[in-house]
C-alpha cells in the first residue's frame, strides 16, 4: 500500500516537473541571446529563411546611439533609417523584431555567433568584411568625411600634427581607412558613437573622422562645428549583412530590396526619418533605390 502510494506521488512529481518544463519552453521570448539554440549555433552559425519564419520572429541588430540611423527615442522605442528598413522586412516576413544593440566593432561577430540574423547597423560594404559576411543589395550612398572646430577647421590631413589625435569609432570605415593611408596620424578611439560625441564635444581630438552622413549630422546639430572634408577616400554603399553561407535569407533580402525599390521605399524611408537631418538636397545624393547604384 505504501509502496503504490509512493509511486503515485513520484508520478504526480514527474508530471508536474515535465509540464512546467515544457510551458517555460513555449513562451515567446524576446532575449536575443536565445535567438538561436546552442545547436545550432555551433553547427550552421545562423538560421534559414524557413526557420526564420517558423520561429516567428527575426533578430536584427541595429545601433542604439547613432541617430539618425539608428537609435533609442525619448518613448525607448528603435527608431531611425535602418530601424524604418527593419520594420518593413518584419511586416514582408509575417515575423516580429528582436532588435539587438550593436556597436560597429561587434557587428561581424554578432552575425558569426548567431546573435542576429542580419545586421542593419549602417554598414558600409568593404572586400575585407564580404570575406566574413554576406552582403545584400546596397540602400544608401556613403563616403568618409571629417569634422573640427570651425575655429580650426581641417581641410585637409597634411594639417594634423605630429602630437594631434582624430576621433575614431573602432571598427569602422575610418579607422581602417586612416590606419592604413595615414599610419602616422594618432587615432583616439572609442566603442560607442555616444562616448564619441561627448569626448569631441569635451575638447578631445583635432578632428572626428566618421561616415560623411555622421559628422553632417553632427555638425548641423552642433554649433561650433564645421565639416570641412566631405569626402575623404572612395564612395562606398551601406547595405544588410547575414551570415557567411546564408544563401536563403539573402536572396529573400535582395529579393525584397529590388521589390521596394519599384515603390520607392528607401526615398519614403529618407523622407520621414533623414529629411529633418540632411534636408531635400542630399536625398538623391544618398539614397540608393532598389539596390542600383548610379555610376
Amino acid at each position: 500500500m505504501k509502496n503504490n502510494l509512493l509511486k503515485k506521488i513520484v508520478a504526480g512529481l514527474l508530471t508536474v516537473t515535465l509540464t512546467g518544463a515544457f510551458l517555460s519552453g513555449c513562451g515567446k521570448t524576446t532575449d536575443v541571446d536565445n535567438g538561436t539554440s546552442n545547436a545550432e549555433a555551433k553547427t550552421a552559425g545562423y538560421r534559414t529563411l524557413d526557420e526564420i519564419k517558423e520561429s516567428g520572429y527575426i533578430n536584427i541588430g541595429v545601433f542604439s546611439d547613432k541617430s539618425p540611423f539608428g537609435y533609442v527615442d525619448e518613448n525607448g522605442e528603435y527608431a531611425g533609417y535602418d530601424v524604418y528598413f527593419a520594420e518593413q522586412i518584419g511586416k514582408d516576413l509575417g515575423v516580429d523584431i528582436n532588435y539587438v544593440s550593436t556597436e560597429a566593432a561587434n557587428r561581424i561577430e554578432y552575425l558569426q555567433t548567431g546573435k542576429v540574423d542580419i545586421i542593419l547597423a549602417n554598414f558600409t560594404v568593404t572586400e575585407e568584411r564580404a570575406q566574413e559576411v554576406d552582403f545584400a543589395l546596397p540602400y544608401m550612398n556613403v563616403a568618409l568625411g571629417v569634422v573640427s572646430p570651425e575655429d580650426a577647421v581641417i581641410t585637409d590631413l597634411s594639417q594634423i600634427g605630429a602630437d594631434d589625435e582624430v576621433i575614431v569609432i573602432s571598427g569602422t570605415t575610418a579607422e581602417t581607412y586612416l590606419t592604413k593611408n595615414y599610419p602616422d596620424i594618432k587615432l583616439q578611439k572609442y566603442d560607442a558613437y555616444a562616448e564619441a560625441k561627448t569626448a569631441f564635444e569635451n575638447g578631445n581630438g583635432v578632428a572626428w573622422a566618421n561616415d560623411n552622413t555622421e559628422v553632417i549630422a553632427f555638425a548641423i546639430e552642433n554649433e561650433g562645428f564645421e565639416v570641412g572634408i566631405s569626402s575623404l577616400g572612395s564612395a562606398d554603399t551601406i547595405a544588410p549583412a547575414v551570415t557567411k553561407g546564408n544563401d536563403s535569407l539573402l536572396q529573400w533580402l535582395n529579393d525584397e530590396i529590388e521589390s521596394l525599390g519599384a515603390d520607392n521605399f528607401f526615398h519614403k524611408d529618407y523622407e520621414a526619418t533623414l529629411l529633418d537631418t540632411y534636408g531635400k538636397d542630399y536625398e538623391d545624393t544618398l539614397v540608393v533605390e532598389g539596390g542600383k547604384v548610379e555610376e
